[in-house]
């Protein structure tokens, strides 16, 4: 499946107090990106969720600096240089597996297998692709 959606990372959780009690959450930036990806993927897969042991391949398609050089853009965009910045690789997966969580799968704990790819392209999206083993 192919998601039209740039990737975000998944930041550090912020800590609010409410009365005495002190609750977590998401980032707005986060939370706006999980909740946009699960409706994609609503759109997109109409079954159930899996509910067995799972292999997932995901690759984060991530837009290319404007500061480049032509060169250096084209090195990018052919997959020559591949993204080795911030944001971390484990971040991306994270907010997204969480995200698909009672979309795609019952839980992302049923993942036992895992590939994941980062690249630089002019339309950032995610791909991903779930087999049942």
């Amino acid at each position: 499946m192919i998601f039209e959606i740039e990737p975000v990372e998944q930041a550090r959780p912020r800590a609010a107090y409410i009365g005495r009690r002190i609750i977590m959450y998401d980032p707005e930036k986060v939370k706006n990106f999980k909740k946009e990806l699960s409706q994609l993927a609503r759109l997109h897969y109409h079954d159930d969720p899996f509910n067995g042991t799972l292999e997932i391949e995901v690759s984060f398609y991530r837009p290319v600096q404007k500061s480049l050089s032509k060169i250096e853009r084209a090195r990018r965009l052919s997959g020559a240089h591949r993204p080795t910045v911030k944001p971390d690789l484990d971040n991306y997966i994270k907010s997204t597996l969480d995200a698909l969580n009672g979309v795609l799968w019952t839980d992302d704990a049923r993942i036992v297998d895992l590939h994941a790819h980062k690249y630089y392209s002019d339309d950032p999206h995610i791909e991903i692709t779930v087999t049942e083993l």
